[in-house]
């Protein structure tokens, strides 16, 4: 169940990195993109939020007692 919480990790660190950045863009960059900027940064935002929130799947305990 840790692989599960560590994967979590990996996915959510750089999607709320690059979909800070993509919002950043968006603020600060011209009009041209803003709405492409901002799309993205949300939806990776999102992603990264929602895959923290999803359930491991397994119901098994961390420790097996093998008693």
């Amino acid at each position: 169940m840790s692989l599960n919480r560590t994967a979590k990790g990996i996915i959510l660190v750089p999607c709320l990195l690059l979909g800070a950045a993509f919002i950043s863009a968006g603020v600060w960059g011209g009009e041209t993109n803003q709405t492409v900027a901002y799309s993205l940064g949300g939806a990776l935002t999102l992603g990264g939020i929602l895959a923290q929130l999803l359930p491991d799947g397994s119901n098994k305990p961390d420790v097996e007692d093998n008693n």
